[in-house]
Order: structure tokens, then C-alpha cells, then sequence
């Protein structure tokens, strides 16, 4: 296993000048020996170039790639001693499920009674002892899968194991037990894991560290709690969620907070700073109030969705809309009614360029 250490940025194409023209922008960040990461993000943002370049199929343009300390930028990923486990299965048809497994040690000349060992040490992790003599071309999709990361897996000395969205050809019924195991082995092996994934279930569910990615960049990086209560940008924010954080357009000065025209006293304990910000909260976190309520903004409803563990509610004010997951039981609404809505909470955040604020 390894601590690797990051600080670099990488173009495609020769001599960048502006951000547009970097597959990734300079970042410095560090995976720790035995850590579960994610890297999460829509396509096209740099997760696999990031991870390609961990892995040594990619050679930063600039900056440099440690493993425990030790520069590993220019080396191979066979120096390295990664194992990577790609989108689709990676596997040899006319092999046995046992050969596949034994196939990395066969190749390092380990002895034949120390591999009949591993393999069937990483075949009873992977729930495959009963298939060790099938062959993989008459295996499920998920089985194959299951061999590629068997595969991954057998070198008791990987430094790490990089996921390029492994689940993306399972049925979604079965994504979960794969995921289940993957987080399974995890706990059992401790080895240095690294997911890249643009679904935010997948990520969350299997990460300690979820690093989330735009455009190139990486724009927070924390536990799953932390990026949902305190999203440090916008993006974070909208991203993470289901559906994503509300952004109302607002004004600060020193009495306080104005959106339209309603206004809202900060008190001596709380200072913005002045100007245009955006209040962000979670639809979890705003609430239906009777109209006398302080703070509370009224709001025509635009749509109601009873999904039967919650009702959905969209409503506009001000140009603006703002939804809220509201308990199954709440008073009946109609399309155009006028509702009162409460988004000052104490998990509400606010942004200025974007980025959070105090």
C-alpha cells in the first residue's frame, strides 16, 4: 500500500495559456496509505485523466506524482505497483476463473503452492471458490467484473487499486452487491482505493473522502456529510443531492439580508459581507410555515410530487424557484396556491464568487 502525493496539472495540448486549455488545473492533494477516495464529477471534468496519471499511464505536463514519498512521476505503472480496474471487464475468455486470479503471479514467477493459496484466499473474499474451475467466458457481466478486481487484488503488495467506474455495464440491480463487496474488501484487506464515478450514491456509499471534481478542478474534498451540510461550492452544492441545493439571489448590507422584498435582520452574532450573494439551502431543510412566521417568504406553488416516503414541492418567488422535501403528511396543495416557505435555518449557507463564506 502507499501514501501518494499529488502536485501537478496536465494539458493535452502543447503550451497552455489559459484555464480552458488544462484537462486538469494545478492542484496539490495527498491519498493517504489504506484511505477509501472517490473522485466524483459529471464527464469530462478530469477524474480519469487524474486517475490515469496515479496509475503511470499518463505522464503529467507539469508537476510531479510521490508514492511514499518517492518520485514516481516518468515510472511505469509496473514500478508503481498499481492494479487498475477499468469500465469494462478486463479478463481472458478462454481461462479458468482460477487462472485469471493467478494470472499477475504467474507472471512474477511466484510458486505455484504460494499462488494456489492467494487465489483462494481472494476467490472466498469475492464469494467465487464454487467457479474457480468455469470458464470466464460463460460468466455474468458482474462476475467478469468481479474477476477483473480479483485480479487487482491477488498481489498481497499493491501499492493501490484505481476504479475507472467499474459498475458502469452491471445490471442496476446487481450494482449494489458489487459495491457492497468492494466497500467489503476494503475493510478487510486496507488496501489504498481509489473510485472514479460520476454517480453520487456510488460515491458516498463506498468513500471515506469524496474528492468532487468540475472542469479541471477540485473544488472540495470531505466526507459525505461534510459535502452535503457544508458544500464550499456552488457546484458541490447543486451536484450533491438529489435533487440539489436552492440558490436564491440575495443582498447583504449592514441591516441585513434582502431578496426581492422580503428582508431579514442577521443579528449582533452573524456578519455577511456586503453585496450580491446567493443563499444556498437544502430542500431537506426548508419547511412549510403559517404565514406569520419570521423570516417566512411567501411562494406560489408551481408542482407537487407525492413519490410516497416524501412529497416534493416546487414553488417560485421572485423569479426564483425553490423546492422542498416536505413529510408524507403535509397540508394538502394545488398548482398555483400561495404557500410559506422558511429557508433561514442554521443549515443555511451563503456564497459569494461562488465559493462560501462565513
Amino acid at each position: 500500500m502507499a501514501r501518494i502525493e499529488l502536485d501537478l496539472a496536465h494539458a493535452y495540448k502543447p503550451n497552455p495559456r489559459q484555464d480552458s486549455d488544462y484537462a486538469l488545473l494545478p492542484l496539490k492533494m495527498t491519498f493517504d496509505d489504506g484511505g477509501a477516495y472517490a473522485l466524483l464529477g459529471p464527464s469530462g471534468c478530469g477524474k480519469t485523466t487524474l486517475l490515469n496519471i496515479m496509475s503511470g499511464l499518463l505522464t503529467p505536463s507539469q508537476g510531479s506524482v510521490r508514492f511514499d514519498g518517492a518520485d514516481v512521476t516518468r515510472a511505469t505503472p509496473q514500478v508503481r505497483n498499481i492494479a487498475q480496474v477499468f469500465q469494462f471487464p478486463v479478463i481472458y475468455d478462454t481461462m479458468t476463473v482460477a487462472e485469471n486470479l493467478a494470472f499477475p503471479l504467474r507472471n512474477r514467477k511466484v510458486p505455484q503452492a504460494q499462488i494456489d493459496k492467494r487465489v483462494g484466499v481472494i476467490a472466498e473474499i469475492l464469494e467465487m471458490s464454487g467457479q474457480l474451475n468455469q470458464r470466464a467466458a460463460n460468466l455474468a457481466a458482474d462476475e467478469k467484473q468481479k474477476i477483473s478486481l480479483g485480479r487487482g487484488l491477488v498481489r498481497p503488495d499493491v501499492s493501490a487499486v484505481l476504479f475507472d467506474e467499474p459498475l458502469t455495464v452491471i445490471d442496476p440491480h446487481l450494482k449494489w452487491q458489487l459495491r457492497r463487496k468492494i466497500k467489503q474488501i476494503h475493510h478487510e484487506l486496507k488496501l489504498t482505493m481509489i473510485y472514479v464515478t460520476h454517480d453520487q450514491v456510488e460515491a458516498l456509499t463506498f468513500a471515506d473522502h469524496v474528492v468532487v471534481m468540475t472542469r479541471g478542478r477540485a473544488v472540495q474534498v470531505g466526507s459525505a456529510a461534510e459535502l452535503f451540510e457544508r458544500p464550499s461550492h456552488t457546484f458541490v452544492g447543486h451536484f450533491i443531492g438529489s435533487p440539489g441545493m436552492n440558490f436564491l439571489n440575495v443582498e447583504a448590507d449592514h441591516n441585513g439580508l434582502q431578496v426581492a422584498d422580503a428582508a431579514w435582520p442577521l443579528g449582533a452574532a452573524k456578519t455577511l459581507p456586503a453585496g450580491a450573494l446567493k443563499l444556498g439551502v437544502r430542500p431537506e431543510y426548508v419547511s412549510l410555515v403559517s404565514p406569520d412566521t419570521a423570516g417566512a417568504l411567501p411562494m406560489t406553488v408551481a408542482q407537487v410530487q407525492d413519490v410516497g416516503t416524501h412529497v416534493m414541492l416546487s414553488a417560485h418567488f421572485a423569479g426564483q424557484t425553490v423546492k422542498a422535501r416536505l413529510s408524507p403528511n403535509a397540508a394538502q396543495m394545488s398548482v398555483g396556491d400561495t404557500v410559506w416557505l422558511q429557508v433561514m435555518t442554521e443549515h443555511t449557507c451563503f456564497y459569494k464568487n461562488e465559493e462560501i463564506v462565513a
